[in-house]
Protein backbone atom coordinates (compact mmCIF):
# COMPACT_ATOMS: atom_id res chain seq x y z
CA UNK A 1 0.00 0.00 0.00
CA UNK A 2 2.81 2.42 0.86
CA UNK A 3 5.04 1.56 -2.09
CA UNK A 4 2.59 0.83 -4.91
CA UNK A 5 -0.43 2.80 -3.63
CA UNK A 6 -2.63 -0.29 -3.90
CA UNK A 7 -5.89 -0.76 -2.07
CA UNK A 8 -5.90 -2.66 1.23
CA UNK A 9 -7.53 -5.71 -0.37
CA UNK A 10 -5.10 -5.84 -3.29
CA UNK A 11 -2.15 -5.52 -0.91
CA UNK A 12 -3.50 -8.26 1.40
CA UNK A 13 -4.25 -10.59 -1.52
CA UNK A 14 -0.78 -10.09 -2.98
CA UNK A 15 0.86 -10.67 0.40
CA UNK A 16 -1.05 -13.94 0.96
CA UNK A 17 -0.26 -15.43 -2.44
CA UNK A 18 3.38 -14.39 -2.04
CA UNK A 19 3.96 -15.87 1.43
CA UNK A 20 2.09 -19.08 0.60
CA UNK A 21 4.15 -19.35 -2.61
CA UNK A 22 0.99 -20.07 -4.60
CA UNK A 23 2.41 -18.15 -7.53
CA UNK A 24 -0.69 -16.55 -9.01
CA UNK A 25 -0.21 -13.56 -11.24
CA UNK A 26 0.50 -10.18 -9.75
CA UNK A 27 -2.51 -8.04 -9.06
CA UNK A 28 -0.85 -5.06 -10.72
CA UNK A 29 2.54 -4.60 -12.37
CA UNK A 30 5.25 -3.99 -9.75
CA UNK A 31 7.77 -1.20 -9.73
CA UNK A 32 11.39 -1.87 -8.85
CA UNK A 33 10.68 -0.92 -5.23
CA UNK A 34 7.71 -3.28 -5.21
CA UNK A 35 9.84 -6.12 -6.53
CA UNK A 36 12.47 -5.50 -3.85
CA UNK A 37 9.78 -5.51 -1.16
CA UNK A 38 8.38 -8.77 -2.55
CA UNK A 39 11.83 -10.39 -2.29
CA UNK A 40 12.12 -9.30 1.36
CA UNK A 41 8.58 -10.51 2.04
CA UNK A 42 9.29 -13.90 0.51
CA UNK A 43 12.53 -14.45 2.41
CA UNK A 44 11.18 -13.17 5.70
CA UNK A 45 7.70 -14.69 5.45
CA UNK A 46 8.65 -18.12 4.17
CA UNK A 47 11.66 -18.25 6.50
CA UNK A 48 9.47 -17.44 9.50
CA UNK A 49 6.89 -20.03 8.46
CA UNK A 50 9.55 -22.73 8.08
CA UNK A 51 11.15 -21.83 11.42
CA UNK A 52 7.77 -21.96 13.18
CA UNK A 53 7.00 -25.35 11.64
CA UNK A 54 10.43 -26.69 12.67
CA UNK A 55 9.97 -25.37 16.22
CA UNK A 56 6.54 -26.98 16.56
CA UNK A 57 7.83 -30.27 15.17
CA UNK A 58 10.71 -30.23 17.66
CA UNK A 59 8.38 -29.60 20.58
CA UNK A 60 6.10 -32.46 19.54
CA UNK A 61 8.93 -34.91 18.80
CA UNK A 62 10.83 -34.20 22.02
CA UNK A 63 7.70 -34.54 24.11
CA UNK A 64 7.55 -30.93 25.21
CA UNK A 65 3.94 -30.54 24.18
CA UNK A 66 2.96 -33.71 26.00
CA UNK A 67 4.86 -32.51 29.07
CA UNK A 68 3.00 -29.20 29.09
CA UNK A 69 -0.35 -30.96 28.84
CA UNK A 70 0.69 -33.30 31.65
CA UNK A 71 1.74 -30.39 33.87
CA UNK A 72 -1.52 -28.59 33.20
CA UNK A 73 -3.49 -31.72 34.01
CA UNK A 74 -1.52 -32.15 37.24
CA UNK A 75 -2.23 -28.56 38.28
CA UNK A 76 -5.95 -29.03 37.67
CA UNK A 77 -6.00 -32.23 39.75
CA UNK A 78 -4.10 -30.56 42.60
CA UNK A 79 -6.53 -27.64 42.54
CA UNK A 80 -9.35 -30.12 43.22
CA UNK A 81 -7.59 -31.83 46.15
CA UNK A 82 -9.11 -31.40 49.61
CA UNK A 83 -8.30 -33.03 52.93
CA UNK A 84 -5.17 -34.52 51.37
CA UNK A 85 -1.58 -35.15 52.46
CA UNK A 86 1.48 -33.42 51.06
CA UNK A 87 4.29 -35.96 50.93
CA UNK A 88 7.68 -34.24 50.80
CA UNK A 89 10.26 -36.62 49.35
CA UNK A 90 9.98 -39.86 47.40
CA UNK A 91 13.03 -41.77 48.57
CA UNK A 92 12.94 -45.11 50.37
CA UNK A 93 10.69 -43.90 53.19
CA UNK A 94 8.64 -41.58 51.00
CA UNK A 95 7.83 -44.36 48.54
CA UNK A 96 6.71 -46.64 51.38
CA UNK A 97 4.47 -43.90 52.78
CA UNK A 98 3.04 -43.24 49.32
CA UNK A 99 2.16 -46.92 48.90
CA UNK A 100 0.41 -46.94 52.28
CA UNK A 101 -1.58 -43.80 51.48
CA UNK A 102 -2.52 -45.20 48.09
CA UNK A 103 -3.69 -48.51 49.54
CA UNK A 104 -5.75 -46.64 52.11
CA UNK A 105 -7.43 -44.52 49.45
CA UNK A 106 -6.09 -41.32 51.00
CA UNK A 107 -5.60 -38.43 48.55
CA UNK A 108 -2.04 -37.10 48.44
CA UNK A 109 0.50 -35.33 46.27
CA UNK A 110 4.26 -35.98 46.21
CA UNK A 111 6.77 -33.15 45.95
CA UNK A 112 10.44 -33.88 45.26
CA UNK A 113 13.32 -31.96 43.70
CA UNK A 114 14.59 -35.03 41.82
CA UNK A 115 12.97 -35.17 38.34
CA UNK A 116 13.61 -38.92 38.06
CA UNK A 117 11.70 -39.61 41.28
CA UNK A 118 8.84 -37.39 40.18
CA UNK A 119 8.76 -39.32 36.90
CA UNK A 120 8.47 -42.56 38.89
CA UNK A 121 5.55 -41.08 40.81
CA UNK A 122 3.73 -40.05 37.64
CA UNK A 123 4.38 -43.37 35.91
CA UNK A 124 2.91 -45.12 38.96
CA UNK A 125 -0.29 -43.14 38.47
CA UNK A 126 0.16 -40.76 41.39
CA UNK A 127 0.31 -36.98 41.58
CA UNK A 128 3.86 -35.64 41.61
CA UNK A 129 5.46 -32.21 41.40
CA UNK A 130 9.13 -31.41 40.85
CA UNK A 131 9.81 -28.61 43.33
CA UNK A 132 11.39 -27.60 46.63
CA UNK A 133 9.04 -28.47 49.50
CA UNK A 134 10.50 -25.75 51.73
CA UNK A 135 9.28 -22.91 49.47
CA UNK A 136 6.08 -21.13 50.43
CA UNK A 137 4.79 -20.74 46.88
CA UNK A 138 5.24 -24.47 46.29
CA UNK A 139 3.25 -25.47 49.37
CA UNK A 140 0.54 -22.96 48.50
CA UNK A 141 0.36 -24.42 44.99
CA UNK A 142 -0.05 -27.86 46.55
CA UNK A 143 -3.06 -26.63 48.52
CA UNK A 144 -1.58 -26.61 52.01
CA UNK A 145 -4.51 -24.53 53.27
CA UNK A 146 -6.85 -27.38 52.27
CA UNK A 147 -4.55 -30.24 53.29
CA UNK A 148 -5.13 -32.71 56.10
CA UNK A 149 -1.44 -33.01 56.84
CA UNK A 150 2.16 -32.92 55.66
CA UNK A 151 4.69 -35.75 55.77
CA UNK A 152 8.33 -34.58 55.73
CA UNK A 153 10.50 -37.40 54.37
CA UNK A 154 13.12 -35.57 52.32
CA UNK A 155 16.83 -36.41 52.20
CA UNK A 156 18.20 -34.77 55.36
CA UNK A 157 17.00 -33.59 58.74
CA UNK A 158 17.90 -30.02 57.79
CA UNK A 159 15.66 -30.16 54.70
CA UNK A 160 12.85 -31.59 56.80
CA UNK A 161 13.24 -28.77 59.33
CA UNK A 162 12.94 -26.14 56.60
CA UNK A 163 9.89 -27.84 55.11
CA UNK A 164 8.22 -28.10 58.52
CA UNK A 165 8.96 -24.48 59.46
CA UNK A 166 7.49 -23.26 56.19
CA UNK A 167 4.42 -25.46 56.48
CA UNK A 168 3.78 -24.47 60.09
CA UNK A 169 3.87 -20.77 59.19
CA UNK A 170 1.39 -21.27 56.36
CA UNK A 171 -0.92 -23.64 58.26
CA UNK A 172 -0.55 -23.36 62.06
CA UNK A 173 -3.03 -26.17 62.73
CA UNK A 174 -1.73 -28.59 60.11
CA UNK A 175 -0.90 -32.14 61.19
CA UNK A 176 2.80 -32.76 60.40
CA UNK A 177 4.73 -36.02 60.52
CA UNK A 178 8.51 -36.04 60.00
CA UNK A 179 11.25 -38.65 59.67
CA UNK A 180 14.40 -38.24 61.73
CA UNK A 181 17.90 -39.69 61.44
CA UNK A 182 18.65 -39.41 65.18
CA UNK A 183 16.85 -38.78 68.46
CA UNK A 184 18.41 -35.32 68.66
CA UNK A 185 17.12 -34.54 65.17
CA UNK A 186 13.71 -35.78 66.24
CA UNK A 187 13.62 -33.25 69.08
CA UNK A 188 14.61 -30.47 66.70
CA UNK A 189 11.90 -31.47 64.27
CA UNK A 190 9.35 -31.37 67.06
CA UNK A 191 10.52 -27.90 68.05
CA UNK A 192 10.34 -26.84 64.40
CA UNK A 193 6.65 -27.73 64.37
CA UNK A 194 6.26 -31.46 63.71
CA UNK A 195 3.15 -32.91 65.35
CA UNK A 196 4.99 -36.18 65.82
CA UNK A 197 7.75 -38.22 64.26
CA UNK A 198 8.02 -41.91 63.27
CA UNK A 199 10.77 -44.13 64.74
CA UNK A 200 14.30 -43.49 63.49
CA UNK A 201 14.98 -45.40 60.30
CA UNK A 202 18.69 -44.84 59.74
CA UNK A 203 18.20 -43.68 56.17
CA UNK A 204 15.85 -42.48 53.57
Amino acid sequence: MAIERWTAWDALYMTVITITTVGYREVHPLSRAGEAFTVVLLIGGVGTALYTFTLLATVVVEGGLHLRFEQRRTRRMIDHLHDHFILCGYGRIGSIVADELRRGGTPFVVVDRDPERVHQVVVAGMLGVEADASREEVLRRLGIERARGLIAAVGTDAENVYAILTARVLAPNLFIVARAETEDAGRKLMRAGASRKPPQNGGR
